[in-house]
Parts: C-alpha cells; sequence; structure tokens
C-alpha cells in the first residue's frame, strides 16, 4: 500500500466521525444553516425586498420568499450578472456556472467563496467515505480520470465564468493534480468526439483505478478504448481499476452494458452535483440510496410533485417529510439561491438518516392524457423487464403519440437504442407496458378504459442518440438525454433514426 493510500484511512476515519454528528441530527443541522443564511443575506438587495430582517422561522419564511424557477428570479440574477454587489448574496460571486436552458437560453448560476469550498467537500467525502466503509485505499494511488467539460473559463463583468465540471477542475488541491488525468490541454478540447480520442490516446497505457463521469460518455469511452486496444476488455486494459464515480442520469439502464465492457462488476459511488450546490451522495456499498447533504451551506424545501403547479403547493423542511413520496427539491442556498425550484424531484427512502433517490425532473413527465407518468416509473418498467428479458439498454426516450398516422387510439411512444435487442419486439413492448401500468394507476385507467392503446417501442439504429446529440450540438461533458418528454421536439427528430 502507498503512502497515500494507507494515509488516508486515518483521514477517512476522522471526516467520517464529523459526518456522523451531523447526520444523526439532520433537521437541527438545517435550522443552523437556515438561521446563518437569512443572517447573511438580510443586507442584500433580495433580503431587503423580502424582509429578512423580520424572518425568525421557517413560516416567517414561506409567506415572505415565494418558490421561483431560473426565469422567475431572472430580475435578480441579471444584476449579479450586470457586475451589481450584493443583490442575493453579500458581494459579488466567486464564479457563474454556464449552463444552457430552454426557455432562458444561457443560464447564470453563481457560486459565492462560500459555496464553492462544499462543492470540493462532498466529492472528497464521497471518496472518503468509501474509503472508511470498504477499507479499499488503492485507488489514490493510481490514476484517476474525470469525464467532463473543459477549465477553460471566461470573464464577464469582472467575474469567472465556465461550465461547473471545469471550474472544479481548476480547484482540484495539488496533491491530487499529478494522478489526475487527461491532461490539461486536452481537457481543453471542446469537441467531444476529438477529445475523447485524445483521451484514449494519453491514458490507454496508464495505471487507471478510478473513472468518474456520466454514464453515456464513459460508456463511448469504453467503446473507444476497445477498439484501440484491438477488442480488448477495460479489466484488460486497467488491471487495477476499482471505482466508477458518476451522477447525472440512473446507471441502473447503463449498468449492464458499462460492466460488460469492463468485463467484470468495480464498486461505484453515485453522486448528486449540480451547478446550485453538491446536494447528495451515496454513501454506502450495501445501500444505492444517497446521503442528503444537510450541513453543506443549503437549506432544503420540499413540494408534493403533485402540487408544483398548484398557485399555493404545499412547502416542507426536512422534518416534515414522509418516506417513498415524490417531491420537487427546492433550494436555498449560500450562493444567493431563494426559494429556488432545480426542476429535480426527489423520494426519501430512509429518514433516519434522511437519504434520498432522485426519481426526475418535474418538467419531464408525460400527461398529455391525464396520466401523469414520471422518470422513475418508465425507468424502473424498462429496467425491470430488460432485465428479466436478458435484453440491454443503450438509451432511451419517451414521447406521447397523440394523432397516430396510421390512426386508431393514441399512445406512448418509446424511442430505445438497444445494446443487445429482445427477441420479440413486440412481446417486450407488451411486457414494458404491463410494468407501466402496474406503476402508475392512472395510465392504467387510460389503457384499461381504451382511451389509450399500449405503448408502441421504435427501436433505433446503433448510436442513433450520439447522433441526435451530435446534431443538436450537445454530445458530450454534462448534457443527457430527457428520459420524457410531453411533447415531440425530441420524438420526431429520433423518427429518421428508427430500424
Amino acid at each position: 500500500m502507498g503512502l497515500k493510500a494507507a494515509l488516508s484511512k486515518p483521514f477517512a476515519a476522522f471526516i467520517v466521525r464529523g459526518i456522523n454528528k451531523w447526520k444523526n441530527n439532520a433537521a437541527a443541522a438545517q435550522q443552523k444553516v437556515f438561521q446563518q443564511l437569512i443572517s447573511e443575506a438580510s443586507d442584500t438587495a433580495f433580503g431587503k425586498d423580502h424582509n429578512f430582517s423580520a424572518i425568525k422561522t421557517y413560516a416567517n419564511f414561506k409567506q415572505q420568499v415565494p418558490v421561483r424557477d431560473y426565469e422567475a428570479l431572472r430580475p435578480y440574477i441579471d444584476r449579479v450578472v450586470a457586475g451589481e454587489p450584493n443583490i442575493m448574496w453579500k458581494g459579488k460571486p466567486k464564479y457563474f456556472a454556464k449552463t444552457s436552458g430552454t426557455t432562458s437560453g444561457a443560464k447564470y448560476i453563481p457560486i459565492s467563496r462560500e459555496s464553492m469550498p462544499e462543492h470540493l467537500k462532498a466529492a472528497r467525502n464521497a471518496l472518503l467515505t468509501y474509503i472508511h466503509e470498504t477499507g479499499k485505499a488503492d485507488f489514490v494511488n493510481g490514476k484517476m480520470i474525470f469525464l467532463q467539460g473543459s477549465p477553460v473559463m471566461s470573464i464577464k463583468n469582472g467575474i469567472k465564468v465556465g461550465r461547473l465540471s471545469g471550474i472544479v477542475a481548476n480547484l482540484v488541491p495539488a496533491y491530487l493534480q499529478r494522478n489526475r488525468m487527461p491532461s490539461y490541454k486536452t481537457n481543453c478540447i471542446e469537441d467531444w468526439e476529438t477529445k475523447v480520442d485524445a483521451i484514449v490516446d494519453e491514458t490507454i497505457q496508464e495505471d487507471m483505478t478510478l473513472i468518474s463521469g456520466i454514464p453515456p460518455w464513459v460508456q463511448m469511452y469504453f467503446d473507444r478504448l476497445t477498439e484501440k486496444s484491438g477488442g480488448k476488455k477495460i479489466k484488460d486494459i486497467f488491471k487495477n481499476l476499482q471505482l466508477f464515480v458518476y451522477g447525472g442520469v440512473n446507471y441502473e439502464p447503463y449498468r449492464a452494458k458499462i460492466e460488460g465492457s469492463i468485463g467484470r462488476k468495480i464498486d461505484s459511488i453515485e453522486t448528486y452535483p449540480a451547478s446550485e450546490g453538491f446536494i447528495a451522495y451515496q454513501d454506502s456499498q450495501q445501500d444505492k440510496s444517497l446521503l442528503l447533504l444537510a450541513d453543506a451551506g443549503m437549506f432544503y424545501e420540499f413540494i408534493p410533485a403533485e402540487e408544483y403547479h398548484n398557485e399555493r403547493p404545499t412547502r416542507l423542511s426536512l422534518e416534515e417529510v414522509e418516506l417513498d413520496r415524490n417531491y420537487a427539491l427546492i433550494l436555498n442556498t449560500n450562493a444567493g439561491l431563494w426559494g429556488y425550484s432545480i426542476g429535480d424531484t426527489v423520494k426519501f427512502v430512509s429518514k433516519h438518516p434522511y437519504k434520498i433517490l432522485v426519481t426526475g425532473r418535474i418538467k419531464h413527465f408525460i400527461s398529455a392524457f391525464g396520466e401523469h407518468v414520471i422518470g422513475e416509473e418508465v425507468e424502473q418498467a424498462l429496467w425491470s423487464v430488460a432485465e428479466q428479458e436478458g435484453v440491454s439498454i443503450t438509451e432511451f426516450t419517451v414521447a406521447p403519440q397523440i394523432t397516430p398516422p396510421e390512426g386508431g387510439l393514441p399512445y406512448h411512444e418509446w424511442f430505445v437504442e438497444f445494446g443487445t435487442a429482445p427477441k420479440d419486439l413486440t412481446a417486450f413492448s407488451r411486457k414494458v407496458d404491463e410494468a407501466l401500468q402496474k406503476k402508475n394507476i392512472y395510465y392504467h385507467d387510460l389503457i384499461t378504459g381504451k382511451v389509450l392503446q399500449p405503448l408502441l417501442i421504435r427501436s433505433l439504429n446503433k448510436n442513433a442518440f450520439v447522433d441526435y446529440m451530435r446534431a443538436a450540438g450537445k454530445l458530450g461533458g454534462q448534457n443527457k438525454v430527457p428520459r420524457l418528454s410531453n411533447d415531440r421536439q425530441i420524438a420526431d427528430r429520433l423518427s429518421s433514426f428508427t430500424i
């Protein structure tokens, strides 16, 4: 065992002791964060507009601060972007994480001097928690690759602007830089396919022990490695590969193919980072749920998903949530986001400690007929049948077909790129439909009531989603294909890729 691996174990034990202190009293930790946030922001423009000086309780806060998405907060954010100080948080942001929006175009998410360390601490602690639980620390002596966006930043009104992953890449501690790959020069390549080829060339001879990235783009990297090596499995290229760290999408639809590419199972850690804050990470190999970070400079609120679009939805603090219920996640952060709807839905699977699963996007649903089918339901329906049938899924998306060109009842149209296709697509589709009916009673009623006909799966050509993302200018990095859409913008473009 190398020196870094040996030193990491006592350090991991020390860090985990600190985590356990707030983990076992998360509601109190959240109350402390709440009071600190209100106090720190009382003299900002937002704080004055919303009477922060009079806020003593969460009930006061809900009366003063409405829930808003990016567009609704934009009048304040635009002032921050213009360089005005003390608007949503004290002073000016340290960075802006630039992300692509839909209705709002480019989005500039403020990252403050107080919030940036929380991103780094959470990423570090996810690894230290793994070391403490498993005793496996040898990976810290090998090479670690992070498939991410370019670290190149621009300046906007005196504030550095970049992708979150690129900002973080500039702040990796010096003791990890020698192990980190790819090189800065390669990481700066903007074209994703050119970048992946360069990463393959740089890493194929290295002792890679940890790989981190969004699963579909990691799969592309593995495919290129296998091709470059003359057909070798990843385990034969990186003999000491131990750990896969991922986030951004549900891993289960990708797991079989990625493990097939590797040639064996390896440990994995799911993380839940966002530009707005690092929200949760998997803290046990025995449990796939994620530990909600109650002590990370963010005060969380939760709206029952079915109430999200109500004029006055119920807003709950952490101690008020129920298990196995979908909630829209609302953030209040030490970068100055207030009552901010991040757009994700989560459900709690434990309250001792508070642990969550990310179940989808509040805007990614299908309810063209009142069924309100969500991401978790379609993913579980497809994954459960695929596992039973020995079928592997590369990627998929679902949309309503309201006016079928062939006539007849409307239906849900699934566009699926198979790694290993089912022997009988019609029988496979029927089983997926039956699984979805069991998960969503409204969908079941629409099928049995002959309002909808059972779902239809369109099998797509190999690399269909890569080709689609390339054509849309969203190949690689942190970009993801939405699993559900309530319109046909994506579906109509994918129609040209059907077999």
